[in-house]
């Protein structure tokens, strides 16, 4: 992904090459308790959510037993987590890794062997681009692991929860907005999200990256609002009230969830009024400078389209 001008302001998640490194990074991140057994770090380098997930009371066995999701950004941050999981006793028996961009297909040798869970079409993906998906990790902190970067366990076909001991009952979507085979997750009311319904980003697409072996695909902004469906479904089938994104704030509340799926679908419908020559669209997350340049090229992607 790129990194933005001030890191520690500003979230990234567009998981396109990095262009410039991360300043120091602060080590540790405070595990906080978002639901019961949902812990979630953020980064200050690019204010992206680890989420672990946790097997709680009594009734359930291996009550130590921990799922470790998108595990972090730096070096300093793994390692951090990794002692955080340890002095807590926990187990890790999986990770998942929500999408195969090079942020979240990161890991620690401190949190074991688990395997580590994707959607097929991600590890598909990134399998055939991971030189260069490695690069831009490196870019970003040259003291990443390359062992153990990219190391993903295809979910079975067709699987509605992760086939892991703990936590039960993790539900499972797969869609392809923003990165092939993109997995959400749902667990005791929380939806992980991974790049989507984000307070911080407009809907970021799926238009492909420089040296990226495969091509963009037909119709990102169809892919885009297929998943928004999906997700406002499957949210509402698992009872969710809070939704922590790939990278920014959490969205706390149903009616809050709903107001940024339909800033979501407003975006995209200006996006492709502007890609067709029409005003420029209007979203205050386009205030971020990142952010701005990210929907700048959107723009010109889809008006490349448009011109054959």
């Amino acid at each position: 992904m790129p990194v933005p001008e001030d890191p520690a302001a500003t979230p990234a998640g567009a998981g396109a090459g990095s262009t410039a490194p991360a300043p120091a990074t602060p080590g540790a991140r405070p595990l906080v308790a978002v639901a019961p057994g949902v812990h979630v770090a953020t980064s200050q380098v690019l204010a992206s959510n680890t989420v672990v997930v946790t097997t709680t009371g009594s009734q359930c066995p291996g009550a130590g037993d921990a799922l470790v999701v998108d595990p972090g950004v730096t070096a300093a941050e793994l390692a951090g987590l990794a002692a955080e999981v340890a002095a807590r006793g926990w187990r890790v028996v999986a990770g998942a890794s929500t999408h195969p961009h090079w942020d979240h297909a990161l890991w620690h040798t401190g949190l074991g062997p688990a395997p580590r869970l994707a959607a097929p079409r991600a590890v598909a993906t990134l399998a055939a681009d991971r030189r260069r998906a490695w690069g831009d990790a490196a870019d970003v902190d040259p003291a990443l692991d390359e062992a153990v970067f990219g190391v993903l366990t295809p979910l079975p076909s067709g699987a509605r929860e992760l086939p892991v001991p703990a936590p039960a009952g993790c539900a499972v979507l797969v869609h392809d907005a923003h990165a092939p085979g993109h997995l959400a997750l749902a667990v005791r009311g929380v939806l992980l999200a991974g790049d989507m319904l984000s307070p911080r980003e407009v809907p970021l697409l799926d238009v492909g990256h420089d040296g990226e072996a495969r091509p963009a695909p037909a119709d990102p902004v169809g892919d885009y609002r297929a998943a928004l469906d999906r997700l406002e479904a499957f949210a509402a089938a698992h009872g969710v009230a809070l939704v922590v994104p790939g990278h920014g704030p959490l969205v706390r509340g149903r009616a809050a969830l709903a107001d940024l799926v339909a800033a979501d679908r407003a975006y995209l419908d200006a996006l492709e009024r502007e890609a067709a020559g029409g005003p420029a669209a209007a979203d205050p997350r386009l205030a971020d400078p990142w952010v701005a340049a990210e929907h700048a090229r959107q723009v010109r992607h889809l008006r490349e389209r448009r011109a054959g």
